[in-house]
């Protein structure tokens, strides 16, 4: 009994206790919650398309640092930068102007795709000169350098655009065709967060499409499984980094297009705190693995949404929804306690790790 003691590690105990913790007040304000009902079901049907509209998000500027690790191993940091400037450009240049004159609401549609154009030009091109000029050089050096790099050129980007475009918050116009809501079901439901939903299920089903049948795609494969193998078989490595970047950097861009349709304001500082969570999502759903940020920023829009209400309100804890990023990390850490590498992500290999 006394050796069982001694071969007890103490962080072992640590985790152990910290675990039984979270799941206990978890649970007890889960069912005190639920006896109390303080919310009626369309708040909480509201709070759950919330959630996974904000998931959605999410999972979008995933799915970014996700491809570029699959390929690279490298954590693009400036990525949420990528997201922030495409959408900064077209706002200024295009949104509100079109705003002003009513072309927005007049022509809705050819709007949104002259919108669409531009972020993701503007996002793609940015991301593609970064990957040229700050990671390519680096790509044979020790990893700690290419990620402090990154966060260089996340820094660099920030500040670029705040002195391009100015500090201030950007109003993005209000379009009549996304505004209100729609009834599905007797429950109402903003008419943006249903252009999100729907806006993401396409987009992930064109990428797995992209990545998993197309020439390119299979040669985007063949880099992340080996890159020195795919260059003897003919593959242009460079090419395949290059797409993969100007991949993830368009579904950035059209994150930040239905950020601004959700909350209609852009800034130069936009991108950092999204970023975040994105690269949370990433490591949650298993860093490497598209479905896996696909389900991780949808499990880290659900849990800032619906956690706070459906955790703490029971509890008694004033003002829960203040403590949603609190809540999406602490559950962020303890599904990392019990599934290290992710809910979906596989353990690397020991060349890989």
């Amino acid at each position: 009994m006394l050796r069982r003691l001694q071969d007890i590690n103490v962080l072992d105990l640590v985790l152990w206790v910290f675990r039984a913790v979270i799941i206990i007040v978890v649970v007890w304000g889960t069912i005190a919650t639920i006896i109390e009902n303080p919310y009626p079901a369309v708040t909480w049907t509201e709070t759950i398309i919330a959630g996974i509209a904000q998931g959605s998000l999410y999972a979008l500027i995933a799915i970014g640092y996700t491809l570029v690790y699959g390929v690279l191993f490298m954590i693009n940091f400036a990525h949420g930068e990528f997201f922030m400037s495409g959408i900064m450009t077209a706002t200024i240049f295009l949104a509100q102007p079109m705003g002003e004159s009513g072309f927005l609401d007049t022509y809705p549609f050819i709007s949104i795709l002259l919108i669409t154009v531009v972020t993701v030009l503007v996002s793609v091109g940015i991301a593609l000169l970064t990957e040229r000029v700050a990671y390519r050089p680096l790509r044979k050096a020790p990893r700690l350098v290419p990620l402090i790099t990154a966060i260089g050129a996340s820094f660099f980007w920030q500040n670029f655009i705040r002195g391009l475009y100015g500090s201030e918050v950007k109003p993005f116009p209000q379009m009549a065709i996304m505004a209100g809501k729609v009834s599905i079901a007797g429950f109402p439901i903003l008419k943006s967060h249903i252009v999100v939903i729907v806006a993401t299920i396409l987009m992930l089903i064109g990428l797995y499409v992209f990545v998993m049948k197309t020439k390119t795609g299979k040669s985007i494969r063949a880099v992340a499984e080996n890159k020195d193998v795919a260059a003897l078989m003919g593959i242009d490595v460079d090419r395949a980094v290059s797409t993969t970047f100007a991949l993830g950097s368009a579904m950035a861009g059209i994150a930040g297009i239905l950020y601004a349709f959700v909350f209609r304001q852009v800034h130069f500082y936009m991108g950092f705190i999204p970023g975040i969570k994105a690269f949370t999502a990433a490591v949650l759903g298993g860093i490497g693995s598209i479905p896996g940020a696909a389900l991780g920023g949808l499990f880290l829009g659900m849990f800032e949404s619906v956690g706070p209400g459906l955790f703490l309100e029971g509890l008694g804890i004033p003002a829960p929804h203040q403590l949603k990023d609190v809540i999406a990390f602490t559950m962020l850490v303890l599904i990392l306690i019990f599934r290290p590498q992710g809910i979906l992500g596989e353990r690397l290999a020991e060349e890989k790790a």
